[in-house]
C-alpha cells in the first residue's frame, strides 16, 4: 500500500519536507540523517483514519521526531556497547619474546641516541617531518627560515641517521 502523487498525504510530505528536515537536524545534529529519519518518516506515513491536512501534517511531524529520537537512541547505545576507539598505541602490545624486546629496546635507545647527537634545528625538522607528519612549508615557519633550508635540514639527518643506524 504505497502513496500516489495524487494522495492529500503525499501533498502535505511534499509540502512540508524541508521543515520536516530543519525539525530532526538538531535533534540527530547532522543534516545526513535528518534526511533518512524524513524519508523513513514517508515510507511510514500511512494514517488511515486523518484526512484534515492539518491532522496529516501534525501526523507527519510526530513520527519524524518519533523516529529521529529513537535513531539518537539507538546512537548512544551503540556508543556504549561498542568497544573504545583507543589508538592502536594504546592497547597492550604483545612483545613477543624476551630477546624481541631488548632487541627493541635497543633499537629505540640508539634512535634517541642518534637524534640527541645532531643539532637542535637538524633534530626537529627531521622529528616534525618523520614523527610529526608536517608539511616541509610548516616545519621552515617554525624554525624561521626557507622551505629550501627545512628540507635540507631534514634531508641532512635522515643522512645523518642512515648513516649511523648502519
Amino acid at each position: 500500500m504505497g502513496i500516489r502523487e495524487d494522495d492529500k498525504r503525499y501533498a502535505v510530505y511534499v509540502a512540508h519536507r524541508l521543515d520536516l528536515i530543519k525539525y530532526a537536524t538538531p535533534i540527530l545534529g547532522s543534516r545526513e540523517e535528518a534526511e533518512d529519519v524524513v524519508q523513513e518518516a514517508f515510507i511510514k506515513f500511512v494514517p488511515q483514519q486523518a484526512e484534515a491536512p492539518s491532522a496529516l501534517k501534525a501526523y507527519l511531524f510526530r513520527v519524524v521526531r518519533n523516529l529521529a529520537l529513537d535513531v539518537r537512541k539507538r546512537r548512544r547505545y551503540d556508543l556504549r556497547e561498542r568497544p573504545d576507539d583507543t589508538p592502536f598505541w594504546g592497547l597492550p602490545q604483545d612483545h613477543g619474546s624476551p630477546e624481541d624486546h631488548a632487541l627493541f629496546c635497543d633499537q629505540v635507545r640508539q634512535v634517541s641516541e642518534i637524534l640527541s647527537d645532531m643539532p637542535a634545528d637538524t633534530r626537529l625538522a627531521l622529528e616534525m617531518h618523520r614523527f610529526g607528519g608536517y608539511r616541509m612549508e610548516d616545519i621552515a615557519v617554525h624554525l624561521g627560515v626557507s622551505v629550501a633550508t627545512a628540507h635540507r635540514l631534514v634531508k641532512t639527518g635522515l643522512a645523518e641517521f642512515v648513516r649511523k643506524m648502519k
